[in-house]
C-alpha cells in the first residue's frame, strides 16, 4: 500500500502542529518544518508523539523554512531518504508560517516603524516562501498528482489592524500567490486553497498588539459564540483532502463559523431564539 505524506510549513504549534495530527488520523505520515528553540521543543515532541500514536511517521526539521540553501537541503533529503517506489510523493503541502513584523507604517521616529528589511523579510517568509517550497517540490518531481495545497490567511488580508500593515500584506500576496499555483497546477490535478480561518488563540495571536480585544470582539460576534479552535481548521483540510474535493481550488475559504461575515456594532450576536 501507497502511504500518503503531508509537508507542513510551520508544524509545531497552532493551525499546522493541529492539522498535522489530523492528517496523520486520516492516514498521512508527516513531514514537519518548524523554528524552535529548546524551551518550546516539549511542545514540539508532544505533536511528534500524537502523530506516531495514529502509526505513521513524523519527521521534523527544526530549519529556517525562509532560508534558500536549507530549504534546498531539507528538499534534497525528502528526495533521498522518503521518496522511495512505496511514498514516492508529497500529496498535501500546508504553509503556516508565522513570523513578521508589527509594526505601523509611519512613525516620526525610523525607529518605531517598519524598515525595508523588515517588510521583506515578512513579505518572504509568510507569503514568498510557500512559491519556493512548491518550485523546489516540482523541480524534484515530489509534488503528487492531484495533490493538495492549503495557505493559512486571515482576515487581515482584507481589512486593517493597528501595527498588522506589513502582516497585512504578506496574507494577501499569500492568497494571490494561491490562485497563481491553483491556475499553473491544474494541469496536474492539484488544488490550491487558502485557509482564512476565524479569531483563533495560537501563539501567532498573541504576539499581535490588542489580541485581547481581538479575542473578546470575535466571542462576542462569531454566531457560534466562541472562537475557532486550530482543530476546526484541521478538520476542514482533511476534508478538503478528500476526493470530492478534486475541483475545488483557487478559493479563500473561511472556516470561522459565520464570524467575519458579521458586522459588529458591539452587541453579542449569539443568543437563543426567542
Amino acid at each position: 500500500m501507497v502511504k500518503k505524506w503531508a509537508l507542513i510549513l510551520g508544524a509545531s504549534s497552532g493551525f499546522g502542529g493541529a492539522s498535522a495530527v489530523e492528517l496523520a488520523k486520516a492516514g498521512y505520515n508527516i513531514l514537519g518544518v518548524h523554528l524552535d528553540r529548546q524551551v518550546t521543543m516539549p511542545a514540539v515532541n508532544s505533536i511528534k508523539r500524537k502523530i506516531e500514536r495514529t502509526g505513521q511517521r513524523a519527521v521534523f526539521f527544526n530549519m529556517n523554512a525562509a532560508d534558500q540553501l536549507k530549504r534546498n537541503d531539507t528538499l534534497d533529503e525528502i528526495k533521498e531518504r522518503f521518496a522511495t517506489k512505496e511514498h514516492p510523493h508529497i500529496n498535501v503541502l500546508i504553509h503556516s508560517l508565522a513570523f513578521g513584523a508589527l509594526k505601523p507604517f509611519l512613525a516620526k521616529n525610523p525607529t518605531d516603524c517598519v524598515t525595508k528589511a523588515q517588510m521583506e523579510m515578512t513579505l518572504d517568509v509568510m507569503a514568498h516562501s510557500l512559491v519556493y517550497w512548491t518550485q523546489g517540490l516540482i523541480q524534484r518531481d515530489l509534488l503528487a498528482k492531484k495533490g493538495r495545497i492549503f495557505a493559512l490567511t486571515s482576515a487581515g488580508s482584507q481589512t486593517v489592524f493597528p501595527s498588522y500593515g506589513v502582516v497585512s500584506a504578506a496574507k494577501a500576496s499569500l492568497e494571490s500567490h494561491i490562485r497563481q499555483l491553483a491556475v499553473e497546477l491544474g494541469f496536474m490535478g492539484v488544488t490550491a486553497n487558502a485557509i482564512m480561518a476565524g479569531v483563533t488563540d495560537t501563539p501567532a495571536l498573541r504576539k499581535i498588539p490588542g489580541n485581547d480585544l481581538m479575542m473578546n470582539t470575535a466571542r462576542e460576534k462569531n454566531p457560534g459564540g466562541r472562537l475557532t479552535i486550530a482543530l476546526d481548521v484541521a478538520k476542514a483540510i482533511v476534508m478538503l483532502c478528500d476526493e470530492k474535493a478534486d475541483w475545488i481550488s483557487g478559493n479563500v475559504i473561511q472556516v470561522d463559523g459565520g464570524e467575519y461575515i458579521v458586522n459588529y456594532t458591539g452587541e453579542t450576536i449569539c443568543r437563543p431564539i426567542k
